[in-house]
């Protein structure tokens, strides 16, 4: 029996979690260098509260070494084989990390996601549904790096403080999108962040236009799954891109989840983003 793993940042509901007896490794979540287990000691409301409210400063921490060997021990010994997807490697050393504990053991497996949240979702889904299939775990390696370079992974931001807070962007510019009201565009591109599009005007509507963007007349989309996820955006501004979605595209799969603690605390709330597969 095959055993898939993945760092919490790969944003899956605790649903899909238990459906496919998934397990996670929290990242770190520090606030004011107090230490929190994302998902564990924190949610992304108390980080809204912590940031938004108290004007904490909020960052994020990699899984030293010691941690990952810790995890696989606890695994290793009841599995055949172990297969950890993690956050991806430009965005965190988790990654060097869990492949420096892996070595450690003959039957740990590690894949570098290139991606974060459900883009990293995606490659935790596919290894899942390979390991029900009795798929040996180099060929669902190997099956998981073809995939990896196919995702499509963006998200719309809908005010810039946290990343202002963050030192990802500065205040004048910060301050110019709130004044035009722009909604900058986050994509991940060969594994790194990039701005892409900048919208302007009303979230919701910002948010219809960055789908129609993403969907319409692209002929190089894989329609098999599409994750929605957010971070605690209103039900009724979930509901309206599911409606454009629907005009756009038709999935096969289209799951709703919320942005976990890593994406909150980089990006803050009314964070939206789809997230599909290419065909190539």
């Amino acid at each position: 029996m095959i055993k898939i793993t993945a760092d919490s940042t790969c944003d899956l509901s605790p649903a899909l979690i238990d459906q496919l007896n998934i397990s996670l490794m929290p990242l770190h979540v520090l606030i004011d260098d107090e230490d929190f287990r994302d998902g564990v000691d924190i949610t992304p409301k108390e980080i809204f509260k912590y940031v938004g409210e108290q004007n904490k400063t909020c960052t994020t921490a990699a899984v030293n070494t010691f941690e990952y060997e810790n995890f696989f021990a606890g695994l290793s010994p009841k599995y055949d084989a172990v297969i950890h997807i993690c956050l991806g490697s430009d965005f965190s050393s988790s990654y060097q990390n869990a492949k420096l504990a892996a070595e450690n053991f003959d039957n740990v497996y590690v894949v570098d996601s290139s991606n974060l949240s459900t883009g990293s979702g995606h490659i935790v889904y596919d290894a899942a549904l390979l390991a029900e299939d009795g798929i040996e775990p180099e060929e669902i390696c190997k099956q998981l790096e073809n995939v990896i370079p196919k995702v499509d992974a963006s998200f719309v931001i809908d005010k810039m403080d946290y990343l202002r807070k963050g030192g990802r962007c500065s205040s004048i510019e910060a301050l110019g999108a709130t004044l035009l009201k722009i909604k900058p565009s986050i994509e991940v591109v060969d594994g790194k962040m990039h701005v892409g599009k900048k919208y302007r005007g009303n979230f919701e509507r910002c948010l219809e236009n960055y789908v129609k963007d993403r969907l319409e007349n692209n002929d190089n989309i894989d329609y098999s799954r599409l994750f929605i996820t957010h971070s605690h955006c209103a039900p009724e501004t979930v509901a309206k891109v599911k409606e454009a979605v629907a005009r756009f595209a038709n999935f096969e799969e289209i799951i709703e989840t919320t942005a976990g603690c890593t994406v909150s605390s980089h990006c803050g709330p009314n964070t939206l983003g789809i997230l599909y597969k290419r065909k190539n």
